[in-house]
């Protein structure tokens, strides 16, 4: 499976984005679907991530109630629906997919695929 993001751009504070990220085919049902995001000279970090068959979503702390991940089977494709956005959401947003554990995690180096990054700016 290969991952093509999309959607990212600049916006004012309080502003809406949704990120697209396409997979080349039908991921496995098994496979967890993430996105993070990185910002100059920090570690890249877990944003909100889910399994493809379904079931609850996850979310970092600081998005939970603003961003919300989904993913339409028909279309291959995962998405993140960024509402209320901060200027301290700027980072490149890359999705990620790996189908070897049972549990989701937050930790980018558990992650096998990954998509090119999608630059988001949120200006004050």
């Amino acid at each position: 499976v290969q991952l093509q993001a999309s959607g990212g751009g600049l916006v004012q504070a309080g502003g809406s984005l949704r990120l697209s990220c396409a997979a080349s085919h039908r991921p496995l049902s098994s496979f967890a679907m993430a996105w993070f995001r990185q910002t100059p000279g920090k570690e890249r970090e877990f944003v909100a991530a889910i399994r493809w068959g379904g079931g609850p979503a996850y979310y970092v702390d600081s998005v939970k109630g603003r961003f919300t991940i989904s993913r339409d089977s028909s279309k291959y494709t995962m998405y993140l629906q960024m509402n209320s956005l901060r200027p301290e959401d700027t980072a490149v947003y890359f999705c990620a997919a790996e189908g070897s554990r049972r549990t989701i995690i937050r930790t980018p180096d558990a992650y096998d695929l990954w998509g090119q990054g999608t630059q988001v700016t949120v200006s004050s």
